[in-house]
C-alpha cells in the first residue's frame, strides 16, 4: 500500500478528467491550457518507460527511434488540427520550436542533470556524427524554400506562385525519401554504428525489477500515445486564445509552449536517460525526435495541407526561425562531436534555448 500511496508524477494523470470537464464547462483558454499540459507529464512518463523497457530488446538505437516516433505523435496531432484550421504560422512555429526544445532544452537539461551525476559522460562519436550531418540537411531544406518565397513571392508577387508550390511538392518528396533512407541504414545496413559504447550505465531497471515483456511495453507505449494524442487536441484547441489572454504572440505560443508540452514525452524520455548515464539513448531520442520532425512530420505536413488545409501551406519560415534552427544545429554539433558529455556542455545548450525563447517573446506579431 505505501507503493501506491508513496508521492509520484503518475499522480498528474488526475488533470486528464479535470481538463475534459474544465473544457465542457468552456472556461477560461488558460485553464484548460495549462491543465491539459499538466496531464500530459505522466503520460510523458509512462512513454518513457515503456520505450525503457522495450529498449531492452531492442537496443538503444531503435529504442530511442521508437520514443522519438510515439512521443511525436502529439506534435503531429497539433499539427494537423491546426493545419485544418488554417493556422500556419503557429503550425510552422511548432515545428521550429519542437527541433529547438529537442536540440537544446531536452539534450541540455540531459547533459547538465546526467554531467552533475556522473561528471563526465561518453557516447558513441559514429552516432552524433550521422545525426548532426542529417540536422544539417534538414534545416538546409527549410531554409531553401523559405529563402525562395522571401526572394521572389515577396518582391514580385504571385508570379512565381506556381514555382513555389512546385518547389515545395518536390522538396518534401525528397525529404520522405531521405528520410526512409536514413531509417533504411540505421536498422538494415549499419545498425552496428549506432550501438552505445557506455559500459558503465546505470541499469536500475534491471536491479530493481524484471523488464517489462514486449507485448506490456509495446501496448502502455500505444496506449500512452493516443492518450497524449487526445489531450494534445485539446491543447491546441486552447492555445491561440490562451496566447491572447496572456498577451503573447501565436508564434510565441508554437515556438515555446506548444512545442515544449507536444514534446514532453520524448523531451522527458531524454532527461531520465541521461540521468541514468544512458547518453546514446539521450542522443537518439532528442536528436531522433528532431530529424523525424524535419524529414517526415514536416514533409508530411506541407503534403497534407492540400488536402485538408484551407490551401496550401508552404515551409515560409521567417528570418527569426530559420537562423535560430540553424543556430541550434551549430553549437549541437560543436557541443556534441566529440562524443563526451559534461554539465557545463548542457548549460551552454540551455542558454542559447533561453535566448531564442527571449527573442520570440519580443518579436512583435507578424500580420
Amino acid at each position: 500500500m505505501r507503493k501506491y500511496l508513496k508521492p509520484s508524477v503518475f499522480w498528474l494523470f488526475i488533470f486528464i478528467p479535470i481538463t475534459i470537464i474544465l473544457e465542457k464547462k468552456s472556461v477560461e483558454d488558460s485553464l484548460i491550457f495549462f491543465s491539459a499540459a499538466l496531464s500530459i507529464i505522466p503520460i510523458a512518463k509512462l512513454i518513457g518507460e515503456s520505450t525503457e523497457n522495450l529498449a531492452h530488446y531492442t537496443g538503444d538505437a531503435i529504442g530511442g527511434l521508437l520514443n522519438a516516433t510515439f512521443g511525436n505523435a502529439p506534435e503531429l496531432i497539433i499539427a494537423i488540427i491546426a493545419l485544418n484550421a488554417g493556422m500556419y504560422q503557429m503550425v510552422l512555429a511548432s515545428i521550429a520550436g519542437a527541433i529547438l526544445a529537442n536540440l537544446l532544452l531536452a539534450t541540455g537539461v540531459a547533459f547538465f542533470i546526467g554531467g552533475i551525476k556522473h561528471r563526465i559522460q561518453e557516447y558513441n562519436p559514429v552516432t552524433i556524427h550521422t545525426y548532426n550531418s542529417m540536422m544539417f540537411l534538414a534545416v538546409c531544406s527549410i531554409i531553401i524554400p523559405s529563402a525562395f518565397h522571401r526572394f521572389f513571392i515577396v518582391n514580385m508577387g504571385d508570379v512565381y506562385k506556381d514555382n513555389e508550390s512546385s518547389l515545395n511538392i518536390l522538396l518534401a518528396i525528397g525529404l520522405l525519401v531521405a528520410y526512409a533512407s536514413y531509417l533504411f541504414f540505421m536498422i538494415k545496413t549499419h545498425p552496428d554504428l549506432f550501438k552505445s559504447i557506455n559500459k558503465n550505465a546505470d541499469n536500475r531497471l534491471g536491479e530493481e525489477h524484471k523488464p517489462w515483456s514486449k507485448e506490456k511495453a509495446i501496448g502502455a507505449l500505444v496506449a500512452a500515445s493516443v492518450t497524449a494524442a487526445f489531450m494534445s487536441e485539446i491543447l491546441v484547441g486552447a492555445a491561440e486564445g490562451t496566447g491572447k489572454e496572456l498577451g503573447m504572440t501565436p508564434a510565441f505560443i508554437g515556438i515555446v509552449f506548444v512545442a515544449v508540452i507536444g514534446g514532453a514525452a520524448e523531451s522527458l524520455s531524454a532527461i531520465a536517460m541521461g540521468a541514468k548515464n544512458k547518453v546514446d539513448l539521450t542522443i537518439g531520442i532528442a536528436l531522433g525526435s528532431s530529424i523525424q520532425i524535419a524529414l517526415f512530420v514536416t514533409p508530411l505536413l506541407i503534403l497534407l495541407s492540400f488536402f485538408i488545409g484551407p490551401q496550401p501551406m508552404f515551409l515560409n519560415f521567417n528570418r527569426a526561425e530559420t537562423g535560430a534552427m540553424f543556430m541550434a544545429v551549430l553549437l549541437t554539433t560543436v557541443v556534441s562531436n566529440d562524443g563526451t558529455s559534461n554539465w557545463y556542455k548542457g548549460i551552454q545548450m540551455i542558454t542559447l534555448y533561453m535566448l531564442i525563447a527571449l527573442l520570440f517573446y519580443f518579436i512583435p506579431e507578424q500580420t
